[in-house]
């Protein structure tokens, strides 16, 4: 019976393919979006030529620093102030939580390099600051803020331990080149998080410096710049990342650009109720480049396995890439929950860093596709919580491969107790995908999603069935 009524279903939305969408398409012409991808987009102002500006060498960054204030008075001051320096965010509410929260890089655990304290002189390379070597680093001192790591053209710039300009940079060229920041500026940090070209986003790699068009439409086809979507207010950029943000302030929204009834198809606009623009819009992840999906610490530091870059290293353990990979589909209202420091896990479980907020119930969630990168890390088997390995620098495991003493010297920081025995957890994170947009042409079909072989998992999601048969959200 069930096979007799999906056949009927399917036949009569064929019908009505032929039969009522001319009429919709006909009725919804004066509706048809706009296809000029500039409209939404503020005008970049020409770069100032900075050849003429720039005259005396530069011993140090802060050097180059104390020059750009001197026209740019404010610029460092406003940079200090940023999610993009602090590493951390405002104090925000978080469920389960009876005080204000600050998240950020500086003070949560990841499932990649794990964690920014007591590895600084390591994790600070892509830090827009110079000098964060340890717990003291001086925020307010304004001369510590990297203006070249964000506006350098000149293709030759670099950073190394604690942020600091890499040997043989040539400032002065540096400082000569700067300009609009470009995708390449973005990318030197954001394509190399957690230690390699694409190992972390899943949508973000270096094949995005140059782009084709069918790749990542907007970067590809029209030249955008990251700027032109994430635009910035004195140094605050838009943008937020669940890896380390917990609410939704800040945000980026496709419909920030594409406004009114985005299709010429009054059925697709409907899916939007339910359906992030991502879902059909960005059909697999790492599309150029593999991206790490698992990462086991617990095999680390075996001297006689064979090493290789997406398999195995001795200091990290052993991974698992993958290209073109199906996104997990999920329900996501924008904000998420995290595993904090010291909350208590369940060893014989998975422990979700950043639980996804949001199911069918929600009016706010929509159906999101993410990258979920599973793990195996370290934790206190008598305390039952997480821990901050040192892996950086000459007592960090790096280079000892005593976990022990990795695990005592990270605990000392954190001030989290260590009781001397530890294990591997397994946990795992979620990432948005919002990057590598492809072109219409390329985006989902119908049946991608319906279907007997459609890629969503509708009881997962909430349904009774593939909504084409059982019903949509409403129904629920």
């Amino acid at each position: 019976m069930k096979d007799f009524k999906y056949v009927w279903v399917i036949g009569l939305a064929a019908t009505l393919l032929i039969v009522v969408v001319p009429i919709i398409l006909f009725v919804s012409a004066s509706e048809t979006p706009t296809h000029d991808p500039w409209q939404s987009v503020p005008e970049r102002l020409p770069d100032v030529s900075h050849a003429a500006l720039m005259n005396e060498p530069f011993a140090t960054g802060q050097d180059v620093t104390r020059a750009c204030l001197t026209c740019h008075p404010s610029a460092a001051q406003e940079m200090a102030g940023t999610a993009h320096f602090t590493w951390l965010s405002d104090p925000v509410p978080l469920e389960g939580r009876t005080e204000l929260v600050q998240t950020g890089k500086a003070n949560l655990l990841n499932n990649f390099c794990i964690g920014v304290q007591s590895n600084w002189t390591g994790c600070t390379r892509c830090h827009a600051g110079y000098g964060w070597g340890d717990a003291n680093f001086d925020f307010t001192d304004v001369n510590n803020v990297d203006c070249l790591v964000c506006h350098d053209q000149s293709g030759g710039y670099a950073k190394a331990a604690e942020g600091l300009p890499a040997e043989g940079v040539d400032l002065l060229a540096a400082a000569r080149s700067v300009g609009t920041p470009t995708r390449e500026n973005c990318g030197y940090c954001h394509f190399n998080g957690g230690g390699g070209n694409g190992v972390k986003h899943g949508d973000m790699d270096e094949s995005l410096y140059f782009p084709a068009e069918e790749q990542d439409v907007h970067m590809g086809r029209y030249d955008f710049q990251c700027v032109d979507c994430h635009k910035t207010t004195n140094h605050e950029i838009k943008g937020r990342a669940i890896s380390v943000s917990v609410d939704n302030a800040n945000q980026i929204y496709c419909t920030d650009c594409h406004t009114g009834a985005v299709h010429e198809d009054t059925r697709l606009n409907q899916h939007t109720d339910s359906v992030a623009c991502q879902t059909c819009h960005i059909p697999s992840g790492a599309t150029r480049e593999p991206t790490k999906m698992e990462w086991d610490w617990s095999t680390a530091g075996d001297p006689n396995r064979e090493e290789s870059t997406h398999e195995y290293l001795k200091i990290k353990g052993s991974f698992v890439y993958e290209a073109n990979f199906l996104p997990t589909y999920a329900w996501f209202n924008g904000t998420v929950g995290r595993y904090l420091l010291g909350d208590p896990l369940d060893p014989d479980g998975v422990t979700n860093l950043n639980p996804l907020n949001g199911d069918i119930s929600d009016s706010t969630a929509k159906i999101w596709p993410f990258k979920v990168h599973v793990a195996k890390q370290p934790y206190d088997t008598l305390y039952n919580y997480l821990l901050q390995p040192q892996t950086v620098g000459d007592t960090g495991y790096w280079t000892t491969f005593d976990w022990v003493s990795a695990l005592e010297n990270g605990s000392e920081v954190t001030g989290l107790p260590f009781s001397g025995q530890y294990g591997f957890a397994e946990t795992e994170m979620n990432w948005t995908l919002s990057h590598m947009v492809v072109p219409k042409e390329y985006a989902l079909q119908c049946t991608a999603c319906h279907g007997e072989s459609g890629r969503l998992d509708w009881l997962a999601l909430g349904y009774n069935g593939d909504p084409m048969i059982w019903g949509g959200r409403e129904e629920q």
